[in-house]
């Protein structure tokens, strides 16, 4: 039986809506890194510039997204008020872009650098649901998620948020928006270096201990030299 269809009915819920989420961010991933990477225009040196059709069915497809993901959890109350802050600045933000018909450059790639770290984190998800997130997998998915979220969503936002603030371009609401969306990523950013702290202390005893049992091996390999010169002298003398 699939793991969706057994457990309690909030747990099939929640498999279905991380389905979602997981489809979600794969989709807005590829759409929005195109449109930042390939066609453009140049997100740094392009603020405030005029919508694209694409930009706007890219924004289109995520604000959709985000209604539903705000409704859920303000139904099942599953998040805390960083993330309902988070979507509600995200849900604001698009639908002024959209309704200017400019800025969608930099909000796609704010999309992009935040969308791409989210297929990671329901993969977590869905591997401690299927009891495999203590295995090499689940230490790799977390690995390229932290290394993710700190060059992109860090390092590559607060280039985005640079570029939007220097340019004339942009409104001024939509420049306070953007400032009030990185604060929020600095606010996941200190969440993930509690997550890797503890992370970090409950790896180190099994370090510690491996170490120990290594050295201990090492030290019954090897053999004893008081030992070794008795046999040596041994010989010596026999021959």
């Amino acid at each position: 039986m699939p793991p969706a269809a057994t457990g309690t009915g909030i747990r099939s819920h929640e498999w279905s809506c991380r389905l979602v989420t997981l489809l979600h961010g794969v989709a807005v991933t590829c759409l929005s890194g195109y449109v930042a990477l390939l066609d453009g225009p140049w997100p740094l040196t392009h603020a405030g510039s005029p919508n694209t059709p694409l930009q706007i069915h890219v924004l289109a497809l995520t604000l959709g997204y985000f209604i539903f993901d705000l409704g859920w959890c303000l139904y099942f109350q599953t998040e805390g008020d960083l993330m309902l802050l988070h979507h509600t600045l995200s849900i604001c933000g698009m639908i002024m872009v959209l309704g200017l018909g400019k800025s969608a450059t930099e909000v796609n790639a704010v999309v992009f650098v935040s969308e791409i770290t989210n297929p990671l984190l329901q993969a977590r998800w869905f591997l401690r649901e299927m009891g495999r997130y203590h295995t090499l997998l689940g230490e790799v998915v977390d690995f390229f998620f932290v290394l993710l979220f700190l060059v992109l969503r860090i390092v590559g936002g607060a280039l985005i948020m640079y570029a939007m603030l220097a340019s004339p371009q942009p409104s001024w609401l939509l420049k306070a928006g953007g400032l009030a969306m990185y604060l929020v990523s600095l606010g996941f950013l200190v969440e993930i270096c509690h997550f890797v702290r503890r992370k970090m202390l409950k790896k180190f005893p099994s370090w510690t201990s491996l170490r120990s049992t290594e050295c201990t091996c090492e030290n019954e390999r090897a053999p004893d030299s008081s030992l070794m010169v008795v046999v040596e002298g041994a010989s010596w003398d026999g021959s």
